[in-house]
């Protein structure tokens, strides 16, 4: 027998389908539905998705399992990949690379961080890279994947991955998965949003064929355009531009790589960068630009120049505005996806912060009333979220020895966020990385990232030295050579994965 809601929010209603409304929907209705809370979602199929996010970090893997989406199945239905990391060339200088992995470099000695005992390693005259002490940067170079076994303690368990996908594909597969578990769908644009006179709350939707929607708690996952949170509701937005100046993204698919690799690709441009995301049946490209610093015609040039194989499609064109709105919860609308905010894709979070506020809401899910406490720390902890990934970004820029084009000039220049500001100061000073609130990514990234681009620190932290330096790098080679035999014997990335039915 199923309880029935206890008053208060008995009816959801999304706004909006793609990857943010179907992942809301799937995630509510298997929550919420077995406790008598309805879910409707409207969409129209005239109005298109950006569609362009096909990379994801490894908190994915944790969503897809609340829904019971078996791996196998979410591979062969979306036509997904492995990805262990991210690979990123000529960002600190043009030949230059490095590796973002998943997962840990390295295993912490005595309660010193790895990349502590590393830098130690590399003042002393070391030569080897910290992403050499990760299974996953390992595996990426060679090609190789695979996936430990329940309580395996071999060098493979220290792999962690995500996936790239087509993000039209997942959205099809989630909406299977919440008409099932009862989700209604309903065709349509939305043409007018009612409010209540007295405190504000969305009340309906009228549908350009005249129907009426009512709710009691809204879902805006309308895009960029922000029906609710900002159409209706004109909640504001904090621009971010100044820190991050990209505001355009070309999007143009090409024939599939073989060998496939497990990683993107990020490639620094003059006045932006170019991923590469490989799927089964084919590659996703991107260029994304400042428009202060490049036109579209030659940032199109060069995508087209870069790209691996002939285009298997047109080229799309997105323009948008770095930042977030200032309440993802206003009254009764939650704004997920793209109408709450919006950080380039640089280390794919866009999909990971849909996650993110779907949890939270979860976690904060109103009873007879929506409280302000809860609202508030709803809003709190987005802006924590969107605060730490906008960090983590633009430390890529900032990091740069690049003085090649105006664009690298200003962003090594630039004044960053006094958040981002000291965590260098302590990185400069003893390579000290301390975790914050809200950290979407940990210590081994930032690490990764800061190592990679070649952001030396004076000195190392001094507990290193506590620790017999003879026996530390015995065990850091026998470490490394531990990971390499490893994922040599790991089989293809592409025979890795899930054989079709």
């Amino acid at each position: 027998m199923v309880d029935e809601a206890p008053g208060g929010v008995r009816r959801i209603v999304i706004v909006g389908g793609g990857t943010a409304g179907w992942m809301a929907a799937a995630a509510l209705s298997r929550a919420l539905g077995p406790i008598g809370r309805s879910v409707v979602l409207v969409e129209s199929d005239a109005i298109g998705t950006v569609g362009v996010g096909e990379a994801t970090i490894p908190p994915i893997r944790a969503f897809n399992a609340m829904l019971d989406i078996d791996e196998d199945r979410f591979l062969r239905e979306t036509m997904g990949s492995y990805k262990l990391g991210i690979e990123f060339v000529d960002w600190s200088r043009i030949g230059a690379r490095y590796f973002h992995p998943f997962g840990a470099a390295g295993q912490d000695f005595h309660g010193v961080p790895f990349h502590q005992l590393w830098l130690r390693h590399r003042a002393r005259g070391g030569t080897t890279r910290l992403t050499e002490y990760s299974m996953c940067t390992v595996a990426a170079r060679e090609g190789r994947f695979g996936i430990a076994a329940p309580g395996d303690r071999t060098p493979l368990a220290h792999i962690a991955h995500a996936y790239h996908f087509d993000a039209t594909l997942y959205a099809a597969l989630l909406r299977r998965v919440s008409e099932a578990q009862g989700v209604v769908r309903h065709e349509g644009r939305v043409v007018r949003v009612d409010r209540d006179g007295e405190h504000g709350d969305v009340t309906a939707l009228l549908l350009n064929d005249g129907r009426r929607i009512a709710g009691d708690l809204f879902v805006d996952c309308s895009g960029f355009a922000g029906l609710l949170i900002e159409g209706a509701l004109a909640t504001g937005y904090h621009d971010w531009l100044h820190w991050l100046p990209m505001d355009r993204a070309l999007a143009m698919p090409t024939g599939r790589i073989d060998p496939l690799p497990p990683y993107t690709r990020a490639t620094a441009h003059p006045a932006g960068w170019q991923w590469r995301i490989p799927l089964q049946h084919r590659t996703g490209n991107g260029h994304v630009f400042a428009s202060a610093f490049t036109t579209a015609d030659a940032a199109e040039a060069l995508l087209r120049a870069h790209a691996p194989g002939d285009p298997c499609g047109d080229v799309r064109s997105l323009s948008f505005t770095t930042g977030m709105r200032r309440r993802a919860w206003s009254h009764n609308v939650v704004a997920l996806g793209l109408a709450a905010g919006f950080v380039e894709p640089l280390e794919s979070t866009s999909i990971h912060l849909i996650q993110h506020g779907i949890l939270r809401l979860l976690a904060l899910f109103p009873g007879a009333v929506v409280h302000p406490a809860e609202r508030d720390a709803y809003n709190a902890d987005m802006a924590r979220a969107f605060a730490a990934v906008r960090d983590f970004v633009v430390l890529h820029y900032k990091a740069t020895r690049r003085d090649d084009s105006a664009f690298w000039r200003m962003v090594q220049a630039m004044t960053v966020p006094d958040s981002l500001a000291h965590r260098i100061e302590l990185w400069r000073a003893q390579g000290r990385l301390i975790p914050q609130e809200g950290d979407v990514f940990q210590v081994p990234s930032w690490a990764a990232v800061l190592t990679g681009q070649e952001w030396w620190p004076a000195a190392y932290d001094p507990a290193v030295d506590r620790l017999n330096a003879a026996s530390v790098e015995a065990a850091m080679a026998d470490m490394r050579a531990a990971y390499r035999r490893t994922a040599l014997a790991l089989p293809p990335h592409a025979a890795a994965l899930p054989a079709a039915e």
